[in-house]
């Protein structure tokens, strides 16, 4: 779509502000997903506060500001709404996806030390599998787990079942 001069650039500033949105999201995911792991290793997370605020504020800095450079370099069109430079692309899907695995793997380690936690307590076997059931399905959203379906499907145009799901 066309966008006139003078709307050029505070909806392309506007589009930077979502992708640093987006990013933050993911960010304070995992960010999240350690804290909660650091608390279930009787570690104490109130004294990484520091790092998980830098970590979930920060971060998207790292990456969104890299590719706001290479946008108005290589791909400075319209809005900024459409993605033909995979690789300008990549500079924001990267850092996502390593969030995704690092949250994937956190969730992994959670469920762990839950399944080895609620046996050590040796209640009734429905209740152990419910509570184990509850906290795994609250994990998952939380942590954004379900990504790791959905993260290699297509951002861009056409079809693909696995993208048409998403």
């Amino acid at each position: 779509t066309a966008v006139s001069p003078q709307a050029g650039p505070a909806c392309r500033v506007a589009q930077s502000l979502a992708q640093y949105c987006v990013g933050a999201n993911y960010a304070w995911a995992t960010g999240e997903g350690l804290f909660l792991l650091r608390l279930l290793l009787a570690t104490s997370g109130h004294r990484c506060l520091p790092a998980f605020l830098l970590l979930g504020w920060g971060v998207p800095v790292l990456f969104v500001v890299p590719w706001v450079v290479l946008r108005y370099l290589y791909e400075n069109e319209g809005c900024w709404e459409r993605n033909e430079k995979v690789a300008v692309w990549w500079v924001i899907r990267c850092p996502i996806l390593v969030a995704v695995a690092v949250n994937f793997v956190v969730f992994v380690r959670i469920v762990r030390i839950l399944v080895a936690k609620v046996h050590a307590h040796q209640v009734s076997r429905g209740d152990t599998r419910l509570r184990l059931a509850r906290s795994t399905l609250t994990l998952i959203p939380l942590l954004g787990v379900h990504e790791v379906i959905f993260a290699l499907a297509g951002e861009g145009e056409g079809g693909g079942g696995l993208r048409l799901a998403r």
